[in-house]
């Protein structure tokens, strides 16, 4: 093979780490030289994945799965809080975001225009905020089952980001655990209303 075809078939391949040079010492033998260059930057791109509404879970668990199985370029799959409908995945391309989410139940599609970083990085920076919940607080549960009733703190878990609580109007005081921002705190122990 001459020179110039291993060059023409080398910079045939896309993403090259190291460049082969030639060189000739002599006429009879030649001796390549390996130089290393700086890794290309890849450029990611983010689409969005229209689902099912409340099945968003259930589709990023057979996504994740599919990406494993068929070890496609998929880097990340994003379910951001709060928002419905919607998953997010960053991949090489968009075939290959279009085959992990190729047979997927309640997947709809991938839209058609690329996503910008900009546009969800707002949703992906969670900000930590102090809790300001104490023991005995009465509390207005503000998500799930038991949405707009009182309840009663009798315990806090920092750690995991948790607290116990007891129904007021319940005739039986049973503990349900809730996550911090589930909660809104109505009344201190001491009377004095809060301004959240």
């Amino acid at each position: 093979m001459t020179e110039t075809n291993e060059l023409e078939e080398f910079e045939g391949k896309q993403e090259a780490p190291s460049k082969l040079v030639e060189e000739k010492k002599d006429a009879s033998s030649k001796v390549a030289e390996t130089k290393q260059e700086a890794p290309a930057k890849i450029k990611n791109h983010i689409y969005a994945l229209r689902t099912t509404a409340n099945r968003e879970d259930q589709v990023m668990d057979f996504l994740t799965s599919n990406v494993t199985k068929k070890r496609l370029e998929v880097y990340a799959v994003i379910r951001p809080h709060g928002m419905r409908g919607y998953i997010f995945l960053e991949a090489k391309s968009k075939a290959e975001a279009e085959q992990a989410s190729f047979s997927v139940p309640y997947a709809r599609g991938i839209l058609a225009n690329e996503i910008d970083y900009k546009e969800i990085e707002h949703m992906l920076e969670q900000v930590k905020r102090e809790m300001n919940i104490q023991k005995n607080d009465i509390v207005e549960i503000i998500s799930g089952a038991f949405k707009r009733e009182n309840a009663k703190v009798t315990r806090i878990d920092k750690s995991k980001e948790e607290v116990v609580v007891e129904l007021l109007e319940a005739a039986v005081p049973i503990p349900i655990t809730l996550k911090m921002d589930a909660v809104k705190v109505i009344r201190r122990e001491g009377g004095d209303e809060d301004t959240e």
